[in-house]
């Protein structure tokens, strides 16, 4: 994996736009190949993540095309028009994409082996399993179900109510895309509202859910219907460009046609309360997902704290969340992040390992991290840990560090945004 060297800067300024969300890119290749027709999806965002979802359906009989950048035509299998893979799909290091598909695969009348790389297998895996194997599937994996690969022999579904002990949107998906090939309806409640761009998408392709409070369910064997979807920008890569235009002196960013789904804008109100100078402005939306131009300017931060129902609205932004704070001008304390550590490294030990280097003074704690501010940053050598959040937080660090910083191992940026380094130089004047 390639290295990346930052210096620290004065007066980003530009106007730019930010691949598509990759939650959203991952769903409109799911859906589309379960739909009945001719899905288009436009701003599909064409990383390594989102790519491996289309091979996997690839695997399974699907016709994928790409027609130009980010424009992406699907015929679909519909519901029942899955083939069985020949081989082992492989999903890379893609936590969403191994849950998602792990969901559809269990309403399939055949055997399949899912797996991904190193950090995949490591993550945990039970929390879909069990849901899965309660409706009927059989599934298994290394470590009692807990690992992959998975190996899965699904078909002759039925419904439940499961509750699930964590706020995931990965659990949520795979057991309502399950709840397709169920007859009935199937019902996922959570402790907290998570990210709903499932729920929205399944809805868009003419499905029957219900949404009340915490408590999502679908109905079974519904007949999707192939329609054009158009991804908005992706908040975690704009969430970047927002604090690097926060913390580098003399900035104004603006990011075009982010996506503002209130289940993943967090960031936004997190940063405000922090004080910082935001403007959303020129809001529209598509298939339930709104988007809006934001504009963020450099600002005098104060600490925050975060902790509850905020954190699963800003679960992937926590580490550029923190490189902002060390710039504030008091404490950030982060709890109830505990799924962090679960994420494709161990997030909270990486941020406090990796902004200490710069000089950052932080607490690591068992499920958050507390980040005192005020800290001059000085450039540094650091690790991407081999996680992409973890390597373009650390870089707009870099930018408001004092000389040269080193991240070790950015390629891994490459899984979400391809354009990461072309967009930095831009605003750079590069």
């Amino acid at each position: 994996m390639s290295d990346l060297k930052v210096s620290g800067r004065s007066g980003l300024k530009g106007v730019i736009s930010v691949p598509g969300d990759k939650s959203i890119s991952h769903r409109a290749i799911i859906l589309g190949s379960l739909a009945s027709g001719t899905t288009r999806v436009h701003g599909f965002l064409e990383s390594a993540d989102c790519l491996n979802t289309i091979k996997a359906f690839r695997m399974m009989g699907v016709d994928i095309k790409r027609l130009a950048a980010g424009e992406i035509e699907i015929t679909g299998a519909g519901l029942s028009g899955l083939k069985e893979p020949a081989d082992i799909i492989d999903v890379g290091n893609s936590g969403t994409a191994i849950r998602l598909i792990s969901g559809v695969l269990a309403g399939q009348p055949f055997y399949s082996v899912i797996t991904g790389d190193e950090s995949v297998r490591n993550r945990p895996m039970k929390r879909i399993v069990e849901p899965l194997k309660d409706m009927g599937a059989l599934v298994h994996g290394r470590a009692g179900g807990d690992r992959a690969p998975l190996t899965i022999l699904g078909g002759e579904l039925w419904t439940i109510d499961h509750k699930s002990p964590v706020a995931s949107a990965q659990v949520k998906s795979a057991v309502l895309l399950a709840g397709l090939f169920a007859d009935g309806r199937t019902t996922v409640t959570e402790p907290a509202i998570s990210r709903n761009h499932t729920e929205l998408m399944l809805k868009a392709f003419g499905a029957d859910v219900k949404t009340e409070v915490t408590a999502v369910s679908v109905a079974g064997r519904p007949r999707l219907e192939a329609r054009e979807i158009s991804v908005p920008g992706d908040v975690s890569s704009a969430a970047c460009w927002l604090a690097a235009a926060l913390i580098v002196p003399n900035s104004e960013i603006t990011v075009k046609n982010v996506g503002i789904n209130p289940t993943r804008t967090g960031i936004l109100d997190v940063l405000e309360s922090m004080g910082a100078d935001i403007s959303v402005e020129n809001i529209r939306g598509d298939a339930g997902e709104p988007a809006a131009d934001i504009t963020a300017r450099a600002s005098g931060l104060k600490g925050t704290e975060i902790s509850g129902d905020m954190v699963p609205r800003l679960i992937d932004e926590i580490p550029i969340i923190a490189v902002a704070a060390a710039k504030a001008s008091d404490d950030t304390v982060i709890s109830g992040a505990g799924e962090l550590r679960l994420k494709e490294t161990d997030r909270i030990a990486a941020v406090a390992a990796e902004l200490t280097k710069f000089g950052v003074s932080i607490e690591e704690t068992t499920d958050g991290m507390i980040i005192h501010g005020g800290s001059g940053l000085t450039g540094t050598e650091c690790s991407s840990h081999g996680d992409h959040r973890i390597a373009m937080s650390l870089s707009i660090a870099a930018l408001a560090a004092q000389g040269e910083t080193v991240i070790r191992d950015a390629g891994w940026i490459e899984t979400s945004y391809p354009q990461f380094a072309q967009t930095l130089n831009f605003l750079c004047g590069s």
